[in-house]
C-alpha cells in the first residue's frame, strides 16, 4: 500500500514529465507539422487531465489534512488553492484552443513554470512538516483515499468552482464533471 507522499510524488513525476515534453517538443513558431501539432494537442489534453485529476483528489483528502495537522496549515492550504485556481483557469484556456493557435503556446509556457513552481512548492514546502505530521498509519490511509478518489476525480478544470472539501465524497462524478469523462473516456490512460 502507498502512502500520501508516494501517491503523490508518481502524480508529480508524471506531471513533471508531460511538462518537459510539451516545453521541448515540437511547436507551431518553429515550424512543427500538422500531425506534430496534433500530438501536442493530445499531450495537453492528457496534461489537462491528469493534472485536473491530482488536483482534485488534493483538494479532497489532502489539504483539508494540511489545514488540520500543520500550524501553518491553513496559509499554505490557501496559498496552494490559489495556485491551483490559476492553473485550472490556464488549463480551461489552453484545452479551448488549437495547437496551431499562437495562444496556446502563450499559455502552455506560462503553464509549465506555474505548474513546476506548484509541484515545488508542495514538495519543499508542505511534504516535509506533513511527514513529520502523519505517522506512517495515516500517511497509509491518506494514500488510500487519495488512491480511490481519482477515478471519481473530474478530468476537465472547472476554474469557476472554488475549491472544496468533500465534493468528490458527497457528490461524485455527475456533480464534480467526472460523469463527463465517465461516458466519453477522457482523460483515460
Amino acid at each position: 500500500m502507498s502512502d500520501a507522499f508516494e501517491v503523490l510524488s508518481r502524480d508529480h513525476e508524471e506531471l513533471k514529465r508531460m511538462l518537459l515534453e510539451l516545453e521541448t517538443g515540437p511547436a507551431m513558431e518553429p515550424g512543427a507539422t500538422a500531425p506534430q501539432l496534433a500530438a501536442r494537442k493530445k499531450l495537453a489534453e492528457k496534461l489537462l487531465a491528469e493534472q485536473s485529476r491530482h488536483e482534485a483528489v488534493e483538494e479532497e483528502y489532502f489539504w483539508p489534512a494540511v489545514r488540520e495537522r500543520l500550524a501553518a496549515g491553513d496559509r499554505l492550504a490557501d496559498e496552494a488553492a490559489r495556485q491551483e485556481q490559476d492553473a485550472r483557469a490556464m488549463l480551461d484556456r489552453i484545452g479551448k484552443l488549437d495547437a496551431s493557435d499562437p495562444g496556446f503556446e502563450k499559455l502552455l509556457a506560462a503553464f509549465v513554470v506555474a505548474g513546476r513552481e506548484h509541484i515545488a512548492f508542495e514538495e519543499t514546502r508542505v511534504w516535509p512538516a506533513m511527514r513529520m505530521a502523519l505517522n506512517i498509519h495515516e500517511a497509509a490511509e491518506l494514500g488510500e483515499k487519495l488512491e480511490s478518489g481519482k477515478p471519481m476525480a473530474p478530468a476537465r478544470p472547472h476554474p469557476g468552482v472554488p475549491p472544496e472539501a468533500g465534493l468528490l465524497g458527497s457528490a461524485g462524478p455527475a456533480a464534480t464533471g467526472g460523469l463527463r469523462g465517465v461516458i466519453t473516456g477522457r482523460g483515460k490512460r
